[in-house]
């Protein structure tokens, strides 16, 4: 019998000291428990992805130093192996080459330590270049260097390595088995969007059944940029049934007892849909403020959904100390809108101060009048209003260093349906990537949750009536959304259409969709690429998101 602990950490990229000090600690406490076998994530010693810090000669100097170092202080944990990923180069000064580059090839690797020694290294094999991936612009496959399996042995079990994309071909695991594996030790980095945990399982349930063999699912955790880690790791039997799974969202070091051919551990479920979204939604926030040093977060809150979506977010990324609201009526703004505002930053118990914009537009009116004259009011005027509240947060953000997070969702930033420079104008988009149909359900699911508040009451943080009124910007008279837009449960349908799935224009009419609409929509989503270009980062919880894996350009007149 052998006792595997998957090491499910969130690291943080470039932090080598840091990321190295986690791994030996979480090794500790594996070897503590009766662990022979430590799995860490993918890149876990440099965090993922590195992106450009690869073409760093001194990065990929510190990242062999600190591999060495774990190494080191692990030397006194007697019969432990530490399987640790890491970007490697081979040599002292990375000599490893193709015919076709002069340059050192950089690998995305996995090394075996143990007894203070570094004693294999497996490079992976199939390099991902979808979606969120771009690893063929910084590594070589292991292929290239006619690198083959890598199988170890520990406590008589012969254990196969491969990394991540490694798992979702046959050939690496294939040749894994060939090379006597009798389990797969697979380590990680996957980032997180809707339905995504559970295809995972359902891939590595696949390629178990497909070469007769365990696999033990290494996933790291935690907030990146815009990209978020989700843990769940896993481990399934030779038919493919998962027999250990590690809790969503949370460091963890969950233990895989092998017997024979039978697995055993505890099993996590996995939380519902709308739970797994708002889970990573508070990850993205903590993760992004805490690892770059931000004391809080300001929020601009309007007595609409979004902002009090991004409001309850924020509450629970940071505590009730750390966020601040702002809310910034401007001639137009409803009373109901004050007294909403007002009573969910009371419910949870963050400050909020009031800063009326009125007098600010009168001035710019008044400035403006003579460069106006004759001209009818219209979006210039709603704009401006906008850019007033964008400028008096972005104040208030440099005096304090707390960061200014943006409300807007991607229904808006789909259809420019924002102002740039005004709502747009912050330093992190928390719902960049929900689109509205899927705010108001995580505001029910929220509401639904026993909250404790600030009163010392327990129950909904939302006011009911921000959820069942209809959305407006308030930056005219009588304004609601649907003035501008098509209902949002038709624009978000054909938002995923389009944009996520990439269908055209003559599928999504062919689905039942009216022309009118999906042209226009579209039409919309081309013409508005500009004001994405220049959008803050913002946490991705879907399949396709605007940020990296939505690389399009603006100037373009390709229409279907």
């Amino acid at each position: 019998m052998i006792k595997v602990a998957l090491a499910q950490i969130n690291p943080t990229v470039g932090d080598l000291a840091g990321n190295a000090q986690r791994i030996v600690d979480a090794a500790r406490r594996a070897h503590a428990a009766g662990a022979q076998l430590v799995v860490t994530p993918e890149l876990a010693l440099c965090g993922y992805p590195p992106e450009d810090l690869l073409l760093r000669p001194a990065f990929m100097l510190g990242c062999a130093e600190a591999l060495a170092g774990i190494a080191a202080e692990l030397a006194t944990c007697h019969g432990l192996h530490v399987l640790v990923g890491h970007p490697h180069q081979f040599g002292d000064r990375g000599d490893v080459r193709t015919k076709s580059s002069a340059l050192p090839l950089r690998f995305n690797a996995a090394s075996l330590l143990a007894g203070g020694h570094i004693l294999g290294t497996y490079c992976k094999r199939e390099l991902p270049n979808y979606q969120v991936f771009d690893e063929r612009r910084y590594f070589a496959s292991g292929r290239d260097a006619g690198h083959g399996p890598m199988v170890f042995a520990v406590a008589g079990v012969q254990v196969g390595v491969l990394i991540c994309e490694d798992a979702w071909f046959d050939e690496p695991a294939l040749a894994a088995k060939a090379a006597g594996a009798q389990v797969l030790a697979v380590i990680n980095a996957s980032p997180f969007h809707v339905d995504k945990a559970g295809e995972r399982e359902q891939r590595m349930a696949d390629r178990a059944r497909s070469v007769g063999l365990p696999v033990l699912y290494a996933h790291g955790v935690g907030g990146q940029d815009e990209v978020v880690f989700d843990g769940a790791s896993f481990a399934v039997d030779a038919q493919g049934t998962v027999r250990v799974r590690a809790p969503t969202f949370a460091e963890a070091l969950a233990l895989v007892e092998i017997d024979g051919t039978a697995l055993h551990g505890e099993i996590n479920d996995l939380p519902s849909q709308e739970a797994q979204v708002w889970a990573a939604l508070v990850t993205g926030v903590r993760d992004y403020l805490g690892k770059n040093g931000f004391p809080g977060a300001i929020i601009g809150l309007s007595g609409g959904i979004d902002s009090a979506l991004v409001l309850a977010v924020a509450v629970d990324a940071l505590g009730t100390d750390k966020v601040r609201a702002v809310m910034m009526p401007s001639p137009y703004t409803a009373d109901i809108s004050w007294i909403d505002a007002r009573d969910m930053a009371g419910r949870l118990g963050v400050r909020y101060d009031e800063i009326p914009i009125a007098p600010m537009f009168d001035a710019f009116r008044a400035s403006l009048a003579e460069q106006f004259a004759g001209l009818a009011e219209d979006t210039t005027e709603e704009n401006i209003q906008a850019r007033i509240r964008g400028t008096l947060l972005m104040a208030l953000s440099n005096k304090t260093g707390a960061i200014v997070l943006t409300t807007g969702n991607k229904s808006e930033m789909a259809t420019g349906y924002c102002t740039l420079y005004g709502d747009m104008a912050g330093g992190f988009a928390v719902i960049k990537d929900v689109a509205k149909t899927l705010v108001y359900r995580l505001c029910d699911w929220k509401n639904r949750q026993p909250t404790l508040r600030a009163d010392g009451t327990t129950g909904p943080v939302i006011p009911l009536r921000i959820l069942t009124r209809a959305p407006s910007a308030e930056l005219r008279a009588n304004q609601t959304d649907q003035d501008s837009l098509p209902p949002y449960e038709v624009l978000d349908a054909i938002l995923a259409l389009y944009m996520e799935d990439d269908r055209s224009v003559e599928d999504i009419i062919a689905a039942g969709f009216e022309r009118m609409t999906v042209e226009r929509v579209a039409r919309l989503i081309r013409t508005n690429e500009y004001k994405r270009r220049q959008a803050p980062v913002g946490i991705r919880i879907t399949h396709r998101a605007f940020g990296r894996d939505w690389r399009y350009p603006i100037t373009s007149k390709f229409r279907a």
